[in-house]
């Protein structure tokens, strides 16, 4: 009796240092992961829905030579727009991760960039901004850029981050996304592409269809059903718009958990995503 209750106690114990060893590796682990999410509207067209790609907050990582673990995955989407949601360089982090992934995306198809706060950050700011266009990228900021894509007419917007242009005076930024914003015409399908969605309910206001942000990192740590995220900058400690789906008002919102991955500041149960969002009409 007492040989069987010490195996059960081995067993179990093992059993608990097994599972352990597997929650760290999840918790840990780094692996590259794409992300769905499937929107409709009554004022799409009954066509073939059409396919974006959300990249955001890579602080110019690398993922492989000249990005091609990264290129690959958003490759095998066949994306019909590739949205770069800022912080895609880095103000600390060398450039080349940045521009070895824009150079090799810029032709799979319509690239849209609006800058993050890192991006802005950087002193050589704006020749950045010069070599992501000489790419064939087109940045977006406090921009309304219509686009008719086989046969579907979408409005895409881009907000300008308040963080250097507005930093002394936040009360402007609101000011700034209404003089930018305040024409959209209700019965198009418009989607903001927003580095923060800290200012979603402003967003919203200006009826917006679709928001699509990121700087949050995703919390950089959660908790599988329990905590969504620890903390995002703009947001504090467990942020309410942490990464995911969110529905605000008549407005759609979703905030992509980055790309960035540095060792000193782990991501824990939260791994870099690449984001999708298929458009199709209700």
């Amino acid at each position: 009796m007492r040989q069987r209750k010490k195996r059960r106690r081995r067993i179990c114990a093992a059993g608990m240092v097994l599972f352990l060893l597997i929650m760290i590796f999840c918790a840990f682990d780094h692996g590259l992961v794409t992300r769905r999410y499937a929107v409709s509207s009554a004022k799409l067209k009954n066509t073939d829905p059409l396919r974006l790609v959300l990249l955001t907050d890579l602080h110019s990582c690398v993922y492989g030579d000249r990005q091609q673990t990264l290129y690959q995955r958003i490759e095998r989407e066949r994306p019909d727009l590739i949205l770069l949601g800022g912080d895609i360089a880095d103000d600390v982090q060398p450039l080349e991760g940045a521009l070895q992934l824009v150079e090799r995306i810029a032709g799979l198809a319509p690239c849209y960039y609006v800058p993050g706060s890192h991006d802005m950050w950087r002193a050589d700011y704006e020749d950045v901004c010069q070599r992501f266009a000489s790419m064939g990228v087109t940045i977006l900021e406090n921009a309304v850029q219509p686009l008719e894509i086989r046969g579907q007419r979408i409005v895409l917007c881009g907000a300008i981050d308040p963080t250097v242009p507005f930093q002394d005076d936040p009360a402007r930024y609101g000011e700034s996304l209404q003089a930018a914003f305040a024409n959209l015409h209700p019965e198009d399908y418009n989607i903001l592409l927003a580095h923060r969605p800290d200012f979603i309910a402003q967003y919203a206001s200006l009826g917006f269809d679709l928001v699509l942000s990121g700087h949050t990192h995703g919390g950089q740590v959660r908790i599988p059903f329990l905590v969504n995220g620890l903390y995002a900058p703009g947001q504090g400690w467990f942020p309410r718009y942490a990464g995911g789906e969110y529905r605000v008002g008549e407005t759609d919102l979703i905030v992509s958990r980055g790309l960035s991955h540095f060792p000193r500041l782990p991501r824990i149960f939260n791994p870099p995503e690449v984001v999708v969002v298929n458009l199709a009409a209700k």
